[in-house]
C-alpha cells in the first residue's frame, strides 16, 4: 500500500516498553512501501518515559514526540497525535506492547477495500476475565446496540483511520474508545479484523473495573452526539411535551372531578404529581430551546484544545 502513514501512540509511564516497541515498529514499518512517521505522546509520565523517548528520537528523525504539561488522559493524547499527524492514514496503538506492530500491514490491507476505519478485535485477549474482559464484553454489546455500529472490541486501541475522517472530530473526556461510533454521523465505513494481543510484561495497567460507570455515561453521551447534537430540541422537546401533556391531562381530570362531582381534590397525590409533570415539561421545553441556542454558539465559537503541549521533538 502506497501511502503516507502516521502511527500515534499515547504513552504514560512506559519507560521499559519504549525501546522494545520502537525496535518492533521499525522492523515492521521499514518493510512497508509507505512514507511514515511515529508520533509518541507522553501523557505527563512521572517515570523516565520522556527520557527514553528522546533517546529514540535522537537517532531517528521519523520518531516525533509530544509532551503534555500534565496527565490529560488517553483521549487528549490521541487527539493531539491526530492534530499533528501528516499521514493520509493514521494508526493508533498502545505503548504497553500488548498490541502487535505486525498487525499494522493487515489493517492497511483491509482499508484498501474502501473502509474509512479498520478496528482491531482482540479475540484472544490476554487480560483477567472478571476485571477486564467481562466488563469489556458487556460494554461492547451495549455500545453496539445503542450506536448501531457493530464491533466486538471498542476498547482495542489498535485501529487504522483515514486522516480526512479522524481529523474532523473534536475529542473530549474519554471519547477515544467510541471513535468508530462517533464517525457514524460523518458517513464512515467501519469494519474490524482479528488482531493479536499479548500479556503485559512491564509496567502496570491504567484501567480497571472502576471505569464501568464512566463508560455507561459515555455511551449515553455518544448516543446524544450521534442522534441529537444538531437537534437537541427533538429529545428535550419530546420528553417535555410528554410530561406537559400528561400533567395537563391529569389536572383536567381533577378539575372535572371538582366541578362536576364536587369532590375535594386538595389532598389527592395526583394533584401534586400533575403540577410536577407540568413544571418538568415546561422546564424540559425551555432546556431544549437553550440547548438549540448553545449549539449555534458552539459552531460559531473558537475551538480550544483540551490539552497543553509542553515540548515537541522532531516537528518542523
Amino acid at each position: 500500500m502506497n501511502c503516507k502513514l502516521s502511527i500515534v501512540i499515547p504513552a504514560f509511564n512506559e519507560e521499559e516498553n519504549v525501546p522494545i516497541l520502537y525496535s518492533r515498529l521499525k522492523h515492521v514499518l521499514e518493510r512497508l512501501s509507505c512514507e511514515y512517521e511515529v508520533i509518541f505522546v507522553d501523557d505527563g509520565s512521572t517515570d523516565r518515559t520522556w527520557e527514553r523517548l528522546k533517546e529514540v528520537a535522537k537517532k531517528d528523525s521519523r520518531i516525533k514526540l509530544l509532551r503534555f504539561s500534565r496527565n490529560y488522559g488517553q483521549t487528549a493524547a490521541m487527539y493531539a497525535g491526530f492534530q499533528h499527524a501528516k499521514g493520509d492514514v493514521v494508526v493508533t496503538m498502545d505503548a504497553d506492547l500488548q498490541n502487535d506492530p505486525e498487525d499494522i500491514p493487515r489493517l492497511l490491507e483491509k482499508m484498501e477495500e474502501g473502509y474509512h476505519i479498520v478496528s482491531g478485535w482482540r479475540r484472544n485477549r490476554k487480560d483477567p476475565f472478571f476485571s477486564r474482559k467481562l466488563p469489556s464484553m458487556i460494554a461492547n454489546w451495549l455500545i453496539s446496540r445503542v450506536t448501531g455500529v457493530e464491533l466486538h472490541d471498542y476498547g482495542c486501541t489498535l485501529k487504522a483511520y483515514r486522516a480526512d475522517i479522524i481529523k474532523r472530530l473534536e475529542l473530549y473526556g474519554d471519547m477515544h474508545r467510541f471513535l468508530p461510533a462517533l464517525t457514524k454521523s460523518l458517513g464512515a465505513r467501519v469494519t474490524e479484523i482479528e488482531v493479536r494481543h499479548h500479556p503485559r510484561i512491564h509496567g502496570r495497567s491504567k484501567y480497571g473495573i472502576g471505569r464501568t460507570m464512566r463508560v455507561l455515561l459515555d455511551i449515553m453521551l455518544v448516543k446524544f452526539l450521534n442522534e441529537y447534537l444538531n437537534k437537541p430540541m427533538y429529545i428535550f422537546g419530546t420528553l417535555g411535551f410528554i410530561l406537559l401533556f400528561t400533567g395537563l391531562l391529569a389536572l383536567s381530570y381533577l378539575v372535572s372531578v371538582k366541578l362536576f362531582m364536587e369532590e375535594d381534590i386538595g389532598k389527592r397525590p395526583l394533584l401534586l404529581l400533575s403540577v410536577l409533570f407540568i413544571l418538568a415539561g415546561i422546564q424540559l421545553l425551555s432546556t431544549g430551546i437553550i440547548a438549540e441556542l448553545l449549539v449555534r454558539i458552539y459552531y460559531r465559537s473558537k475551538s480550544e484544545k483540551p490539552f497543553i503541549v509542553e515540548e515537541k521533538v522532531n516537528f518542523d
